[in-house]
């Protein structure tokens, strides 16, 4: 060990003599204000910040490249630096052009690098999400690695040791944060619906509140469709009501219903089709598009071609009696505990603050502020923190549920946190974190046909496919198998038959 190490620190004395008889030039300024730029990672928070300014897959980036910063920070300079001293480079062996300001110079341990570990994780982070990004931030990465070196801050062997630390908590975010699945889930009912090339006896609801504030895909729609009938929702009022009104009005039969919005809204107009044995045209045209990107239909052209070719599939609907009412409907998932009450602290600022600092405030709030959720499950006394219940099995079996294999699976999922057992918060955090979930206590994962969730004290509201839809006290949750016949372009159904 001993002889590697001084082979090593022969390597990076030699490259550092090396560095040093090089002649000033240009690139001096250039590489002292780039390792400048990127201090406490203000460089990435910055890029982070353009790329969260997108929507898709460059958003999910930033996020993630700024919580594998936070990993690499915590894990070099908690951790390794302390139980890894070394003495950095001579300040004074430096030329004059290529020194930092002395105020600027590092005191800390030389290995490993914190700079170049967080340009590694960022941009690694950055990949894994939206190659093109990365393939951008690669370089600037790349320059601010060596930059280190270059400023005589940092042996090589720190950089090399950090990059390489940073990609790997890079990669290791997978464990808690799967990477969004990009192919549509699997079904057993392929099936057909009336083809309408031209949007002939179709009706589709737009929410021009979903998504990009502005924006909806109504122009768009009209020139696919220019025989549909379109339904702007009104804000506010009942979906449900105006959609009947409209179609009870129709003067020719209505032979599809569409819809154009989020998670929420797709729920609810998914009922009314499933409800009158209409087959689902749906326009992905919200944020997250949960239920449109299982399906398969991920632009306005996936619909587009499903709708002209009449090509579908049959998919579960979950439903929950809330206090032996008639079932409501959803598409995705449905939460008890601390998520509704995100939800509710979400929407109200998100007006002020916009939907994702909104969210990442609430979020916090919750953590600190939540109680336990006292029920019966299945006539068990439990204290939760949180039941997740999702309309078919998801992925990965881990908390962190990202997708469905299949949409006609006949089985919900049943996900909760206990809060009965001792430091179970901290516990769950740990068994997250590491992807341990599955063998901790606090956490309970079942496959089932239905499930009986009865609150003992106040009602609680219940939130289905992202927004809160009321309170209860009895929570009877079960599955309709292919329920809903959703137009799923002929291609997506094809490649997964060659599966």
């Amino acid at each position: 060990m001993r002889r590697v190490a001084a082979e090593i620190d022969r390597v990076d004395r030699a490259l550092a003599g090396r560095r040093r008889m090089i002649a000033r030039r240009p690139a001096d300024a250039v590489f002292k204000g780039l390792t400048t730029a990127a201090n406490h990672s203000l460089l990435w928070f910055a890029v982070a910040a353009v790329l969260a300014s997108r929507h898709g897959a460059t958003r999910r980036a930033a996020l993630r490249g700024v919580a594998a910063i936070g990993g690499a920070s915590f894990t070099i300079n908690a951790l390794a630096k302390p139980l890894l001293p070394r003495l950095r480079p001579a300040y004074e062996d430096l030329p004059l052009a290529r020194r930092l300001a002395l105020r600027n110079h590092p005191r800390s341990s030389s290995f490993p690098s914190g700079h170049a570990a967080s340009a590694a994780a960022f941009a690694t982070a950055v990949a894994m999400e939206s190659p093109a990004a990365g393939l951008a931030v690669a370089p600037i990465a790349a320059a601010v690695a060596y930059s280190r070196v270059y400023t005589g801050v940092h042996w090589p062997s720190d950089v090399a040791a950090g990059m390489l630390m940073g990609s790997g908590i890079a990669l290791a975010t997978r464990r808690w944060w799967p990477l969004r699945v990009g192919e549509s889930a699997d079904s057993r009912h392929l099936t057909r619906a009336p083809a309408l090339p031209d949007g002939s006896d179709l009706v589709i609801a737009i929410n021009p509140s979903s998504g990009s504030e502005g924006e909806h895909p109504g122009a768009e729609l009209a020139a696919a469709w220019p025989a549909a009938r379109q339904v702007l929702i009104e804000p506010g009022g009942d979906l449900t009501k105006q959609l009947e009104t409209e179609l009870d009005a129709a003067e020719a039969p209505v032979r599809a219903l569409g819809v154009a919005g989020g998670d929420g809204t797709v729920a609810a107009v998914a009922a009314m089709a499933a409800e009158r044995g209409l087959p689902l045209v749906v326009v992905p045209a919200g944020t997250l598009n949960h239920f449109a990107r299982d399906v398969g239909v991920s632009e306005v052209s996936d619909a587009v071609d499903a709708v002209r070719d009449g090509s579908a599939v049959a998919v579960d609907l979950g439903g929950v009696r809330i206090d032996r009412a008639p079932p409501h409907w959803f598409v995705n998932t449905a939460s008890l505990g601390g998520y509704p009450d995100l939800v509710e602290l979400r929407e109200g600022r998100q007006a002020r603050w916009g939907k994702w600092p909104a969210a990442a405030l609430a979020l916090m709030q919750v953590l600190r502020k939540s109680d336990p959720l006292v029920a019966r499950i299945d006539g068990k006394h439990r204290k939760v923190w949180l039941v997740f219940v999702g309309n078919g099995l998801y992925r990965p079996r881990g908390f962190a549920a990202a997708a469905r294999h299949r949409l006609d699976s006949g089985l919900i999922d049943v996900r909760y946190v206990r809060a009965d057992v001792q430091l179970s918060r901290t516990r769950f955090l740990i068994g997250a974190l590491t992807g341990a979930l599955r063998q901790s206590r606090t956490y309970v994962q079942q496959e089932r046909a239905e499930l009986l969730v009865e609150v003992l004290g106040p009602p609680v509201a219940l939130a289905t496919d992202g927004e809160v839809v009321a309170e209860g006290s009895r929570f009877e949750f079960f599955t309709q198998p292919a329920a809903l016949k959703v137009y799923r372009p002929e291609a997506n159904s094809s490649a997964l038959r060659g599966h």
